[in-house]
């Protein structure tokens, strides 16, 4: 049996995970992570040549690239929601002669509503 089927497998799924990164889709990402775990596992047990292993190299390092990106873009999310809801509760601001003070937000008994 030769390499080629699953190094070819590997490829294809080394593209959809790149779409799936393209899109935004986690989902998708959490299964085709357990196939890239059982594919990597067989090509283990399997001698490969460099020509074999390029292509795999650089979609992998493509992927890993993106998914960096993406993991970067979940993180200032994250902050910039944090700083809104920071900014909701209280503001800081400084008086006339240069001393900080915090002005805090009413507190809301409303139920707030999000889509």
């Amino acid at each position: 049996m030769t390499d080629q089927p699953v190094t070819e497998r590997l490829k294809t799924l080394l593209d959809a995970e790149r779409t799936a990164l393209l899109n935004g889709d986690f989902d998708r990402l959490s299964d085709l992570m357990e196939e890239k775990q059982a594919l990597a596992d067989a090509l283990a047990e399997r001698p490969l040549t460099a020509r074999d292993v390029a292509p795999l190299r650089d979609g992998l390092r493509r992927n890993q690239e993106l998914f960096d990106q993406a993991m970067a873009g979940i993180r200032n999310v994250a902050a910039r929601i944090g700083d809104l809801n920071r900014a909701r509760r209280a503001t800081d601001t400084y008086d006339a002669h240069g001393k900080r003070q915090t002005i805090d937000a009413p507190a809301s008994k409303r139920l707030e509503r999000r889509a």
